[in-house]
């Protein structure tokens, strides 16, 4: 039992070994016939290590991250002209005049100051007189950058000659009887300015816009007046009713305003629309202004809501 039992063990052990020799033969075949027999083992070999990796890392790595980089320079580049442009325009400065009829003197003292207080830069130089007086001294070589009139006759004139070549209107006004305070005198119409026991002054209509709205007020009421004497400016009118040196005149609304906010000592009797004439103040730059920017600032500032603003403040109407 032992003799065949050992044997059975001899001849497996043969057998294993055979088979290990056998297996280790094949395995020397078939490397060595790898390059030229098997072109199928070895394209799938080959395919499955190294290409698919390769191919897949050179697509991913490189070209998206490369050309986000470079587009993102040309959203830059237009906005840094922008803010470069804003501050080119420069700063008003300089001196300015302006001429200005006298019923302006309340109204346009508040608009330089307001004007000035906007740009630091700049000096404004007011000359108020009348309308017509303001013309002759501009025609005689008065140096002004822009005239502000109570009349459209006395504009016409500076614009007919060149010395302006446009104008435009700012505001309106119209008349008012100005009487002392309390109007001892009990003057109620344009028709009591006739009664022989009162003093009364006017403008003077060759020269004052005033004196020749009022001269039309009276044609239109019927009343023939006597004045005492005719003023050159229509604030000289205000004044002399207030120290008591005439008793009534004709003068503008806003001057009645500007008067009693003064402090002066008068009141106004209105005068109904029919007999009443609606005075248009036009503005306008001239040829020749010494600081053709301001004035052109200036003129806009006054068209301007907070120009007109002030306009109103002082009774006077807009231009339409």
């Amino acid at each position: 039992m032992h003799d065949r039992g050992g044997m059975r063990f001899a001849v497996a052990t043969i057998a294993c070994l055979t088979m290990l020799a056998a297996g280790c033969s094949s395995k020397k075949v078939a490397t060595s016939a790898t390059p030229s027999a098997s072109p199928s083992v070895t394209a799938t070999a080959t395919a499955t290590p190294t290409p698919t990796p390769t191919a897949t890392a050179t697509a991913t790595a490189a070209p998206a991250p490369r050309v986000t980089p470079s587009a993102s320079p040309s959203p830059k580049a237009p906005p840094s002209p922008s803010p470069k442009a804003s501050p080119s325009a420069p700063a008003l400065s300089g001196s300015a005049t302006i001429f200005a009829a006298a019923s302006l003197t309340g109204a346009f003292n508040k608009i330089d100051a307001d004007f000035m207080a906007a740009h630091p830069g700049v000096k404004l130089t007011p000359n108020y007189n009348g309308s017509g007086s303001l013309v002759t001294q501009i025609q005689q070589g008065a140096p002004a950058d822009v005239f502000a009139s109570a009349d459209t006759a006395n504009m016409d004139k500076l614009t007919g000659s060149g010395a302006i070549a446009s104008s435009q209107p700012f505001a309106r006004n119209l008349l008012e009887i100005v009487v002392q305070n309390g109007n001892p005198k009990g003057i109620h119409s344009l028709a009591d300015l006739a009664r022989p026991d009162l003093v009364v002054v006017l403008g003077d209509p060759a020269t004052v816009p005033a004196g020749k709205y009022a001269k039309q007020a009276l044609q239109a009421a019927g009343v023939n007046v006597a004045p005492k004497s005719l003023e050159s400016q229509v604030t000289a009118v205000v004044q002399k009713v207030a120290l008591a040196e005439a008793d009534a005149g004709i003068v503008y609304v806003t001057d009645v305003k500007a008067a009693e906010a003064a402090g002066q000592h008068v009141d106004g009797v209105p005068i109904p629309p029919e007999q009443n004439v609606v005075a248009v103040y036009p503005i306008g730059i001239l040829k020749n202004a010494a600081n053709p920017a301001v004035a052109q600032a200036f003129v806009a500032y006054v068209l301007s809501p907070p120009g007109q603003a002030t306009l109103a403040s002082f009774g006077f109407l807009p231009p339409s």
